[in-house]
């Protein structure tokens, strides 16, 4: 009897003995649109998408002008002639218009390209830190997919992990 009762107290003893798992979470959305170097990457491509609308409006209007020489010159030209115009027209439209479709499409890539660096950064730094800071698991968690139900406040390092990604970012 004996026996059985030292082997309980040990096993009590190695049981409570184990480390207690240290975790954390944060909050994706915040850390990620808090982050300076997000909100860099979003201004930039406001500025490249203003730039582009101004090319695209200054291009429009050329064309516009072109057109409007073009119905001129033809209204004076014969039939067969005038159809050869606004065919070159119809065609040189539809240049342009595959031109800024494919100019759109690359700097909406390259957008989508950097804010996928920006979020792989984001995971990198969050992974360094719990492995810095101790932590058995950082578990994240959104607006669009709550997987923390419920935590501490003293667990929620969202401040604590934009704060530092922010001050990384600066040097």
């Amino acid at each position: 009897m004996k026996k059985i009762f030292y082997v309980a107290a040990v096993a009590v003893a190695l049981t409570s003995c184990q480390k207690q798992a240290k975790i954390g979470f944060v909050d994706n959305g915040v850390v990620i649109n808090d982050y300076q170097e997000k909100k860099d990457v979003e201004t930039k491509y406001q500025d490249k998408e203003a730039a582009f609308r101004r090319k695209a409006d200054s291009i429009g209007q050329a064309f516009q002008m072109e057109v409007q020489e073009k119905q001129a010159e033809a209204q004076k030209a014969s039939q067969v002639k005038a159809q050869e115009l606004m065919a070159g027209l119809q065609k040189k439209q539809q240049q342009l218009q595959q031109q800024m479709q494919m100019e759109q499409q690359m700097m909406q890539q390259e957008f989508q390209n950097e804010i996928d660096s920006v979020i792989n950064h984001v995971k990198s730094f969050v992974k360094d830190y719990g492995k810095t800071n101790g932590y058995t698991y950082i578990l994240g968690t959104s607006e669009a997919a709550a997987t923390v139900m419920y935590g501490v406040e003293e667990d929620d390092l969202t401040k604590t992990i934009t704060e530092a990604l922010n001050e990384a970012y600066k040097k």
